[in-house]
């Protein structure tokens, strides 16, 4: 398989948790962790994809705080999914984000979607229920 180099810009204190990782997990080099993590997201937004039907699931969304508003904004669209919320106040200004969504899959998705597009998340992560 012919490898094609890319340039990625990164921050300091990312490149120093991607340096740290390489260590303790036993990477052989940066390339190999960025492909690991580019594999990962891949797989888990096809996994997302083969979501259908009626299903339960839980959204974890960390963001920052400046941008709570606009995660209310949007909240707000999906009251039909969203069965309860849970909002926390983090450390270096970050908000958690918990939601219990119960819903069509497409429904879901969506606000996932949209929350990942229009908020610059920390971290965001959809969980499918077992039917």
């Amino acid at each position: 398989m012919a490898m094609t180099i890319i340039s990625v810009s990164l921050s300091e204190k990312l490149l120093n948790e991607i340096d740290a990782l390489k260590e303790e997990a036993g990477f052989s080099g940066r390339s190999e962790i960025i492909r690991t993590s580019t594999r990962l997201l891949i797989s888990e937004n096809e996994e997302k994809k083969d979501l259908e039907g009626h299903i339960n699931s839980i959204l974890i969304l960390i963001h920052p705080q400046k941008l709570e508003d606009k995660v209310t904004e949007v909240k707000h669209h999906f009251e039909d999914i969203i069965r309860t919320q849970i909002h926390s106040h983090l450390q270096d200004n970050h908000c958690l984000e918990l939601f219990i969504l119960d819903g069509d899959a497409s429904r879901i998705r969506e606000l996932s979607h949209i929350l990942n597009r229009n908020i610059k998340t920390v971290y965001s992560k959809l969980i499918a229920l077992p039917q």
